[in-house]
C-alpha cells in the first residue's frame, strides 16, 4: 500500500506542476477519436443532414456558454480550489489517494443527484430538456447544455469545493474525468464487452436509453461516470430506446435553443376546451403516465398536459372515424390501459 500511496503521490506532484493545457489537449484528441469512430462505424445511422445540424448547433452552444462563463467570477473553479485548499472536510484526510477516491465518489454521487433532480422538478427540466433535445445523438450532444443549467452545475461545483476543500490537483482531475466519460457514453458507437463494462460505468448503450423520447425510458441511468449508483438507487435499465429526442418540434440553431429552455415543451400549443366529460379519462391517463414512472414527484403538472393532449387527440381520432365513444366507458380504466397505456 505504501508504494502505491508514494506512485499516486508522484501522480499528483506531476500533475501539479503541469498547466490545464494537457487536460485540455488530451479532451480535444478524445473528443477526435471518438468522432472518427462514429463515422466509421456508428451505433445509429443517422441522416448526414441532421447529424451536421445537430454538430454545429451543439459546437455553436458551447463556445457560447464558454465565452459566457468567462465573464462570470464563479467560472473560476481552480482560483477558488486554490483559496480553500485544505479548509474543508477533506482536511481530515490525510492519504492522498483517499483524498482522490473520496472526492471523486462524492462529485459523482452528487451529479447523479442533480441530474435525477433534473428529470424530477418541471423548473428544472424546462432546462435540462435542451440537453435532451437532440435528435441525432452523437458525441458533440455532451455540450448541448442550456446555459442556466450550466450555470446551476458551475455554482454546485464551487460549493462542492467549498465544503470539501477540495484543491486545485484534484479538481482537475476530477473536471478531466467527468468530461472524458460525458463525451464517450454520448458517443453514437458501440464495442464488444460494451455490456460488460457497462457493470461498473456509464457506456453508450445504458445512455441512449436516457435520451428516449419516452418518459418512462428516459427517467433512467442517470450516472455520469459510475453506474452503480444506477443500480444501487434501482433506477438502471438496459435496452435500445425506439426513438431519441423529445416528442416536440426542436430547433436547430443557438438563439432557438436558448429560448427552448426557457419554453415550456410539454405544454400543447393553444388552448384546448376539454368536455367535462372527458377529464375523467384524463386523470386515469395520468394516473398511469405516473404509475410508470414510479410516481417520482414533479411531473405531476407535465403528466396532465401530455395525457390531456393524448386523449383529446384519441377522441378526435375517433370522431373522424365515426366511431362515437360510448360516455360510460370513459369511465372504465381497462379502456384507458389497453388504448393509451
Amino acid at each position: 500500500m505504501s508504494h502505491l500511496t508514494a506512485f499516486f503521490e508522484s501522480v499528483i506532484t506531476w500533475a501539479a506542476l503541469t498547466s490545464g493545457e494537457l487536460a485540455t489537449t488530451a479532451l480535444l484528441v478524445f473528443f477526435i477519436i471518438l468522432s472518427t469512430l462514429e463515422a466509421r462505424a456508428p451505433k445509429i445511422q443517422n441522416p448526414p443532414s441532421g447529424k451536421r445540424r445537430s454538430i454545429q448547433a451543439n459546437i455553436n452552444l458551447f463556445v457560447f456558454n464558454s465565452a459566457a462563463l468567462s465573464l462570470l467570477p464563479i467560472s473560476s473553479l481552480l482560483i477558488l480550489a486554490e483559496q480553500y485548499s485544505g479548509k474543508g472536510l477533506l482536511s481530515y484526510i490525510a492519504n492522498p489517494v483517499w483524498k482522490i477516491i473520496v472526492s471523486f465518489l462524492l462529485l459523482d454521487l452528487m451529479f447523479y443527484l442533480w441530474h435525477k433532480a433534473s428529470h424530477s422538478f418541471d423548473c428544472l427540466w424546462i432546462f435540462h430538456k435542451v440537453h435532451h433535445s437532440d435528435p441525432h445523438l452523437n458525441v458533440s450532444t455532451a455540450f448541448r447544455v442550456h446555459f442556466a443549467e450550466l450555470l446551476v452545475i458551475t455554482a454546485l461545483k464551487a460549493v462542492y469545493i467549498v465544503l470539501l476543500g477540495t484543491d486545485k490537483t484534484i479538481v482537475l482531475i476530477n473536471e478531466t474525468i467527468m468530461t472524458l466519460f460525458v463525451m464517450f457514453h454520448h458517443a453514437n458507437i458501440s464495442f464488444r464487452n460494451e455490456k460488460l463494462l457497462g457493470k461498473i460505468v456509464i457506456v453508450p448503450y445504458l445512455h441512449r436509453v436516457h435520451h428516449s423520447t419516452e418518459r418512462h425510458e428516459h427517467d433512467r441511468n442517470y450516472g455520469l461516470v459510475l453506474s452503480i449508483w444506477d443500480r444501487l438507487f434501482g433506477t438502471c435499465a438496459e435496452l435500445e430506446p425506439a426513438e431519441i429526442g423529445i416528442k416536440s418540434s426542436v430547433p436547430q440553431d443557438l438563439l432557438s435553443l436558448l429560448k427552448l429552455g426557457f419554453t415550456n415543451a410539454t405544454a400543447p400549443a393553444a388552448p384546448v376546451l376539454v368536455p367535462e366529460h372527458v377529464k375523467p379519462m384524463i386523470a386515469e391517463a395520468a394516473y398511469f403516465k405516473a404509475k410508470r414512472r414510479g410516481f417520482s414527484p414533479g411531473y405531476e403538472l407535465g403528466d396532465w398536459l401530455e395525457a390531456e393532449r393524448d386523449i383529446v387527440r384519441l377522441v378526435c381520432k375517433d370522431r373522424l372515424q365515426r366511431k362515437p365513444m360510448p360516455k360510460q366507458k370513459l369511465f372504465n380504466p381497462r379502456l384507458i390501459r389497453s388504448r393509451y397505456v
